[in-house]
């Protein structure tokens, strides 16, 4: 059996750039993203470059020389995280929350928070997916609409869109109130 050897020697400024670099090219990233990933590989591999000075990693640096580049943009993957989350079902709130826990400012969340019949459309492609309301194989008693209305609320989706796709009547009804939304009717 081989055993890999693992090179566990302090980084160098070199070393982390070179570990920045393989990482952009491989992931689509965010700053904060990137920053997380670096200060966890300063952590399990410590910093090598003129400690007796108090000598740090300009992480800061590093990371804006690679937005000027255009290797890290943070708005780009902000649209396209949510434009993929959106096309799964999932709700505002889901989205919100993916890109917080990608590091994205309030600003840029909000900037790229879906309008009203982007959120009906994926309650919609959820509801179809999960086999939620008027997709049901059986009509749903009380109990199990909630059920339902329970499961697109942690899909992330507001209450009255759940309760609007839940209780439509019939299939076309579903599609006729998510087309309301974008004024298609």
């Amino acid at each position: 059996m081989s055993v890999k050897r693992r090179n566990l020697q302090p980084l160098t400024e070199a070393r982390l750039e070179e570990l920045a670099l393989a990482y952009v090219a491989r992931f689509a990233t965010t700053q904060g993203k990137l920053r997380d990933y670096l200060q966890r590989k300063l952590r399990e591999r410590g910093w090598g470059e003129d400690e007796d000075a108090g000598s740090k990693p300009d992480l800061d640096r590093l990371i804006g020389r690679y937005v000027e580049l255009g290797y890290v943009d943070d708005a780009g993957w902000a649209r396209m995280k949510a434009g993929s989350l959106l096309r799964r079902g999932y709700g505002a709130r889901r989205v919100g929350e993916a890109l917080g826990h990608a590091g994205l400012n309030e600003d840029l969340r909000e900037e790229v928070r879906p309008d009203e019949a982007a959120e009906r459309r994926a309650a919609l492609i959820l509801a179809r997916r999960r086999r939620l309301g008027p997709f049901a194989r059986e009509d749903a008693d009380r109990p199990t609409r909630e059920k339902h209305i329970a499961a697109m609320l942690r899909a992330g989706h507001r209450l009255d869109i759940a309760r609007g796709i839940v209780e439509a009547a019939d299939v076309e009804a579903a599609e006729q109130w998510v087309e309301a939304a974008s004024g298609d009717l």
